[in-house]
């Protein structure tokens, strides 16, 4: 059986503001006292992990240690059937140390030239951990395509050149209560609070 978290303060283990604001609304409801490890001042690990999880993990316990308290990290990202899985857990590394995703976005199209497969799908690794090491560790997806150009100026990261399966959209014009309901993060975040906080 899960451990539970039992409320009070909860540290997300990011320093990027849109994945935070994303985590917060979803747990909001649980009274969670969320705080960023960029509002604390810790370092952001180095992600040696070959793995979303992994990743996840790493981030995870590094802050739970620093902060001395329970941690909730994400690590995220694009996979692109016909670039064979890339950037994957290198999503974010493909934005450069500036996390500019406007490259980004435009090397996923150009290494896409005369790949007739433009399906994708994100995917998000939640591992929520407690200073004694304990993990608990979750996984969502959600499928769709690369379209371009790029369309909206909601989300963050790749989400407008990233269009659903069965909708018209891309994440980047959803509203976000649409995109949180349907998402690779929110898909995760169901077994996450089914598992952990609900009771």
């Amino acid at each position: 059986m899960a451990r539970r978290f039992e409320g009070g303060k909860l540290v997300i283990a990011s320093h990027n503001p849109g994945k935070v604001r994303e985590i917060q609304a979803l747990l909001e409801p649980f009274g969670a006292n969320v705080i960023s490890a960029a509002d604390l001042g810790l370092p952001e690990p180095e992600e040696t992990g070959d793995t979303f999880i992994a990743n996840a993990e790493l981030k995870a316990h590094a802050a739970a240690l620093g902060a001395n308290l329970p941690t909730l990290a994400d690590d995220s990202g694009i996979v692109v059937n016909g670039l064979g899985g890339e950037p994957g857990i290198y999503s974010a590394r493909w934005a450069g140390s500036s996390k500019d995703f406007g490259p980004a976005m435009e090397r996923v199209w150009n290494e896409l030239d005369g790949i007739d497969d433009k399906s994708a799908h994100f995917t998000s690794a939640l591992a929520l951990c407690w200073p004694d090491g304990h993990s608990e560790i979750f996984e969502g997806y959600i499928h769709g395509s690369i379209v371009w150009p790029p369309r909206g100026d909601k989300g963050f990261g790749y989400d407008p050149i990233f269009q659903p399966d069965g909708y018209e959209l891309t994440f980047g014009e959803m509203e976000n209560h649409v995109k949180y309901g349907i998402s690779h993060r929110f898909q995760a975040f169901e077994q996450l609070v089914a598992a952990c906080f609900k009771s």
